[in-house]
């Protein structure tokens, strides 16, 4: 339903987590707050005549569970408040099927137990109770991506096999994207306003990757007035970039670019991070060879300037 509601320009959907009549099991109640932290309207909703379910009314570990899938949810509103961004001005859905992004692929046409979020997140939530796997379809030949959660990399246009438990919920970050992330937990998204943000850089084949991030107050239509920033983030050639997309638009914020993930990367013998005003510092980094992620470490980036960071 919210995929077909989505292609029709109500891209503001999702279901009752829990649903609105009867009683789910503890297990299906969490895999369906796992679900919903994914689509783009996440709401907890019943009947008045239904049982309680609030999230720590099954004990503690299926309170853990609830708790862990709502702060994913949290970490992404920068990635979701970009998507709702677009469908403003293009009304291209949110959660979208795999065909809208794969037309040319017939393996897609048929999917609806799995998703995208815009184009770069793909997501096979885990619906069955006692699931001890899914499969999950990786669309794109010649493209890979990543899991979130273990930064393992798949290739596409492949069917893959992924072995869960109850924390488990299946999401892909595709090559050649970047996403923007609040790490910080906090009791609320207004607390998360001054909050830094981390980018996941993941690598295509042809090592490049692209991104964008938009900023505005979150509450009011100053907008309108052309009070955000809108940036492209790009990587090519080694180089992390931003440049500034809407040059006419003014907005202050207080958050930064407290780290930078780049998956699929090789080591690096220096990272150096060259500002708008031609100043230059080297950035900390470390780097996991076994899974080919490098982290750099507070490089501290102006949200809202130019700046550039190079691989050496």
């Amino acid at each position: 339903m919210c995929l077909s509601l989505g292609l029709v320009g109500i891209s503001f959907c999702g279901a009752d987590v829990g649903g609105f009549f009867k009683t789910p099991s503890p297990e299906l109640l969490v895999r369906w707050y796992q679900t919903g932290a994914y689509q783009p309207f996440f709401r907890a909703h019943a009947h008045l005549d239904t049982p309680r379910r609030e999230p720590w009314l099954f004990g503690p570990e299926n309170t853990a569970l609830i708790r862990d899938a709502v702060r994913q949810r949290y970490t992404l509103l920068p990635y979701w408040y970009l998507q709702f961004y677009h469908a403003h001005h293009t009304g291209e859905p949110v959660m979208r099927p795999l065909w809208v992004e794969y037309p040319q692929d017939p393996a897609t046409f048929a999917l609806d137990d799995e998703f995208l979020i815009g184009r770069d997140l793909l997501v096979h939530p885990v619906t069955e109770e006692g699931a001890r796997g899914v499969t999950a379809y990786l669309p794109g030949k010649d493209e890979v991506w990543f899991d979130v959660n273990t930064f393992q990399k798949h290739n596409g246009a492949q069917n893959l096999y992924i072995p869960v438990t109850m924390s488990s919920i299946p999401v892909f970050q595709r090559g050649g994207s970047i996403i923007a992330r609040k790490l910080r937990v906090r009791r609320s998204s207004s607390c998360m306003d001054h909050d830094p943000y981390t980018l996941h850089v993941a690598l295509n084949p042809q090592r490049t990757a692209e991104g964008e991030l938009y900023i505005d107050d979150g509450h009011t239509f100053n907008y309108e007035k052309k009070e955000f920033i809108h940036r492209r983030l790009s990587f090519v050639n080694n180089i992390l970039s931003s440049v500034d997309l809407a040059p006419d638009a003014h907005f202050t914020t207080l958050s930064w670019i407290e780290r930078v993930i780049i998956l699929g990367a090789s080591k690096p013998s220096k990272v150096t991070l060259k500002t708008a005003d031609g100043q230059e510092s080297q950035i900390e980094f470390e780097f996991d060879a076994s899974m080919s992620v490098l982290t750099l470490r507070k490089p501290g980036m102006n949200l809202g300037a130019a700046w550039t960071v190079a691989l050496q």
